[in-house]
């Protein structure tokens, strides 16, 4: 049975051909880690610290940029509220496909709970129409059953922004369409055509 993640489903819609590479052929590319690396102690850091583990060590031996993100963080609104869980695992079903991610975060405040997902990068140009924003809502949803208001929070680190999205029967119903729909289209294709307009930075663009 497939098991569709928000990045599988965004690579899918930005190029069929480097879905087929990465996902249904399993190529594996070596790619520079070093992007990649403030994010990873970042998000490290918050799971430590939302669990309530001492990490006094682990941020001393931060950068200054780190650190600075890491301030940031701290001191933001929603990293206050009260925790749930984090880098959690879920899932759910929509129509015949299974669709799921790791979250950052769960808070809340009362009974109105709140998806935290912290970018050191950028936030999605139209997050509310992010394949992540989707999966996430519907999962949240579903394993929490009742809530009076869930809303995904993209934490823009770079910018020290909030960008919100709120669960709503209208969102559910768009959303729940739009992954059909994808999950349909890759499950039923019988080609992955290429797309020319990312080949200059997809890593397989050296051999596709």
């Amino acid at each position: 049975m497939n098991n569709f993640s928000p990045h599988m489903l965004k690579t899918f819609k930005e190029c069929p051909k480097k879905y087929y590479y990465k996902y249904a052929a399993k190529i594996s590319v070596p790619q520079k880690a070093t992007p990649f690396e403030k994010g990873k102690k970042v998000h490290a850091l918050a799971n430590y610290y939302l669990r309530g583990d001492d990490i006094t060590k682990l941020e001393k031996v931060l950068t200054s940029d780190e650190t600075r993100v890491w301030n940031i963080l701290k001191s933001n609104e929603f990293f206050q509220k009260t925790y749930v869980e984090s880098e959690y695992n879920l899932s759910c079903k929509i129509g015949g496909f299974w669709v799921g991610g790791r979250l950052d975060a769960l808070v809340k405040d009362g009974n109105n709970y709140y998806i935290l997902d912290y970018k050191t990068g950028s936030v999605p140009q139209n997050p509310e129409n992010d394949y992540q924003t989707m999966i996430y809502l519907l999962s949240a949803a579903k394993f929490l059953k009742t809530f009076d208001s869930l809303t995904f929070i993209y934490i823009d680190l770079k910018n020290n922004l909030n960008h919100k999205i709120e669960f709503t029967k209208e969102r559910e119903k768009i959303y729940t369409e739009e992954l059909i729909k994808i999950c349909t289209q890759i499950t039923s294709a019988q080609t992955f055509p290429s797309n020319p307009a990312g080949c200059k930075f997809c890593e397989y663009n050296k051999f596709c």
